[in-house]
């Protein structure tokens, strides 16, 4: 899985697609310093400045995640005539964001927040904004541009909506009708709670709070998951995204599914939705199904939490993160009985088809590598039982194995069609069958159904047993030969 995301992800940009981002845009500013003493005027902490940064913020912030992804991205927001704007346009401009759709109120100033830090320690925002409805002209105004943009043919189209007026029941209802109408994919961060304006979009990723708020219901409910599937059909989204913080990302199609959290170190929570939203865009972009862009999705998010303020995620970083992942994956794909069976159990819970096949593997080649990718299609997961250094010898002879268990096992595991690597020490691979219950298992066709161990007991609990063709003039004992030539 990781090495296709990892591939999906070297090739964002290269097709001649885009992206429409319309929302609330805004400038997030931060002023950093040092805090050493409290103000002689006021029991105020005194901040020492020593730095001021300027981001795009809000939908401003998930468009330069998809832009530095490299996706081709165009934006529709509203901003004033201030210097605010001006910064903010410059910022999108510096990511190649397309902004000629930006629109120019003259009834409201730019949305800004300015946040001043102590060190990592927020300890005050101070918010420019207007609570100004959007004038009939304004809004007649933002539908022919959404109506022009539309007509480009985007390949999704993302709702970042923040509650600051620019995305209202009818704006949007028009928005993912047209969509629906041209075939086109509508992503939505919410705000409120009356979600009934996003109806009929194609998912939605409100935060747990959010969902909760959503789901008339507290962000304690443990029954918040099934509640939000109701949220989802009632709503008739074909999947719904609760971002959940420390515990994960959980995606609800026609079941639940819980990714867990990917950060080793949070300092920053502060635009981490952008960035889900933004990456699940670009990889759904790329024909990834939308558990796959998730869990591209949650990598991305992992990365930008561990930095301060609002930072998006670029192309380089998520490829960084996918590739000590994939090795961590790998690493972990060698498991013991215990571990094993924690897995088959969040499997089976998915309705995922297990695969079990065994072998000494002593030697990997072209012949096995084969041999395990047609198992693997057989199912969803593939499990290898794989004979330890004491049994190979029992079965091969004193000279085997030529490779040491452990060293056969970490090559197996970097193969993508292998899902997990156990080491059974027995005669046979029986008890460990029993144990773990697979679907099918999968033997060469050089045994018949009869000869396969476990086979029987497979088929007793409903499974079947799968014999794969073997590559003609590969095996161990050939190269053997050949070595001793």
């Amino acid at each position: 899985m990781q090495q296709k995301l990892l591939d999906t992800v070297k090739h964002f940009g290269n097709r001649n697609q885009h992206a429409l981002v319309i929302g609330d845009v805004m400038l997030d500013r931060y002023l950093i310093g040092e805090v050493s003493r409290i103000s002689p005027e006021a029991p105020v902490p005194v901040v020492l400045l020593k730095s001021q940064h300027d981001r795009a913020g809000g939908a401003a912030n998930v468009a330069a995640n998809l832009a530095l992804l490299g996706i081709k991205t165009h934006i529709i927001g509203c901003v004033g005539h201030d210097g605010e704007a001006a910064i903010l346009l410059d910022l999108m401009a510096e990511v190649n964001i397309n902004t000629a759709n930006v629109i120019r109120s003259k009834f409201r100033p730019t949305i800004a927040k300015t946040r001043i830090l102590g060190g990592h320690q927020q300890m005050m925002r101070l918010d420019q904004e207007s609570n100004t409805a959007f004038t009939a002209d304004e809004n007649a105004q933002l539908l022919d541009t959404i109506k022009q943009q539309l007509a480009l043919k985007p390949a999704v189209v993302i709702l970042s909506d923040y509650a600051k007026g620019l995305l209202g029941t009818d704006i949007c209802q028009q928005i993912i009708s047209q969509c629906n109408a041209q075939d086109i994919t509508v992503l939505v961060d919410p705000k409120g709670h009356d979600y009934s304006k996003y109806k009929d979009a194609t998912a939605l990723t409100p935060n747990k709070k959010e969902a909760a708020e959503a789901c008339m219901t507290s962000i304690r409910d443990p029954n918040l998951i099934d509640k939000a599937a109701a949220l989802k059909n009632n709503l008739n989204l074909q999947f719904l995204v609760v971002t959940r913080g420390e515990e994960g990302i959980s995606l609800i199609d026609d079941h639940a599914h819980l990714l867990p959290a990917m950060a080793k170190q949070v300092f920053d929570v502060s635009g981490a939705g952008d960035t889900v939203i933004a990456t699940l865009a670009a990889g759904l972009m790329h024909e990834l199904s939308s558990l796959e862009a998730l869990q591209l999705a949650n990598v991305a998010a992992g990365v930008v939490v561990g930095k301060v303020g609002t930072v998006p995620i670029n192309r380089n970083d998520l490829i960084d993160a996918l590739t000590n992942e994939q090795t961590s994956e790998q690493a972990h794909k060698v498991c013991d009985l215990a571990q094993l069976l924690q897995k088959t159990a969040s499997w089976k819970k998915a309705n995922q088809k297990i695969v079990f096949t065994n072998g000494c593997f002593d030697l990997l080649h072209a012949g096995h590598v084969t041999y395990l990718e047609a198992a693997k299609k057989r199912g969803d997961k593939l499990i290898l039982g794989l004979n330890t250094d004491r049994s190979v010898s029992e079965l091969k002879g004193p000279t085997r194995p030529m490779v040491n268990e452990n060293d056969r096992a970490r090559v197996l595991a970097a193969l993508e069609s292998v899902d997990a690597v156990i080491l059974f020490d027995e005669d046979t691979p029986l008890n460990l069958i029993n144990a773990i219950k697979p679907n099918i298992i999968a033997k060469g066709s050089d045994y018949t159904a009869e000869q396969v161990v476990g086979g029987k007991e497979v088929q007793s609990w409903g499974g079947e047993i799968a014999l794969i063709d073997l590559v003609a003039g590969r095996s161990t004992s050939n190269i053997i030969k050949k070595m001793n030539i």
